[in-house]
């Protein structure tokens, strides 16, 4: 559940005091984007890369994207400041208003910038996978961009959640894995670890990247590979990786157990990316005194 302090279009306010246009098409239409953000100690954890996906997944959709990083990121501090977070997690929407025939003549600007803060969602661990087929559609044009239309993504996780799954891997229309409806996903084999390329549909997740760019110092050598349900299913480990849950192993996929849960990789890449946060948050922590 969000917390009681929001900021919209720059305005700290309670929820309840926001207002949401039945006018904003946008809205309405799923014409929008969003990131979310994991805080440590009060700190945005790689709000600089969250920031430049949705700069770029505003050029690829169209969306008008007016704003300036330190100004979002100063919302961002007010925000988690009057909901006194320290570890949670944070939400940023950019909302179009102005588009298609449904939309209303009030004085809105182009687009509606909202940030809000909740707590950390509870989570299994390990976690137990389903397969969907047809989950994502690699030939879109909007593929791999994080857009406020999350109908297919809620839809197919309560499916898999009702049959009593916590996630579910997504394949695309070749039948290839994609990702999970909110996380990436990775398997190892012979100590090698290998991921879904881009071109399969999935998101290009930041906890992703930064596995991708410390894996090979942490003694386990990574690589973006198409795999198909037969690679998770013989792999020696599989993990998933996501803003809220970090790095998280994989016992079962749609009935087949996983051979090592959390296998020694896993446990690797875990330490290694918690000691990049560590990182992070102590740098970003010495620039906030130094101000």
């Amino acid at each position: 559940m969000i917390h009681r302090f929001i900021s919209h279009n720059g305005r700290l306010l309670p929820v309840e005091e926001s207002r949401l246009s039945p006018g904003q098409s946008g809205l309405l239409n799923g014409w929008g984007l969003f990131t979310t953000v994991r805080i440590v100690e009060g700190i945005p954890f790689a709000f600089g890369r969250h920031w430049k996906r949705l700069e770029r997944d505003a050029q690829r959709t169209r969306c008008p994207f007016p704003y300036e990083e330190a100004v979002a990121r100063g919302q961002l501090s007010d925000v988690l400041r009057a909901n006194d977070v320290r570890e949670g997690c944070a939400r940023i929407y950019v909302v179009t208003n102005q588009t298609g025939l449904w939309r209303s003549d009030e004085n809105m600007p182009a687009v509606d910038l909202l940030i809000c803060s909740a707590d950390l969602p509870a989570h299994r661990d390990p976690v137990r996978l389903s397969v969907r087929e047809h989950g994502r559609h690699a030939a879109s044009p909007l593929a791999g961009t994080k857009v406020t239309a999350w109908l297919n993504n809620v839809w197919c996780l309560q499916e898999a959640q009702r049959a009593g799954f916590d996630e579910v891997v997504l394949l695309n229309e070749r039948g290839e894995v994609a990702e999970c409806t909110s996380a990436n996903i990775f398997c190892v084999r012979g100590g090698r670890v290998a991921t879904p390329p881009l071109d399969s549909g999935c998101l290009e997740g930041v906890t992703r990247n930064v596995l991708l760019e410390i894996g090979a110092g942490a003694g386990a050598p990574m690589e973006e590979r198409t795999l198909f349900p037969e690679d998770l299913y013989a792999a020696d480990e599989v993990f998933i990786s996501s803003t809220n849950r970090g790095v998280l192993a994989v016992a079962e996929i749609a009935g087949r157990k996983t051979a090592a849960v959390p296998g020694h990789v896993t446990k690797e890449l875990e330490k290694a990316f918690a000691a990049y946060v560590r990182e992070y948050v102590d740098a970003r922590a010495v620039a906030q005194a130094k101000r």
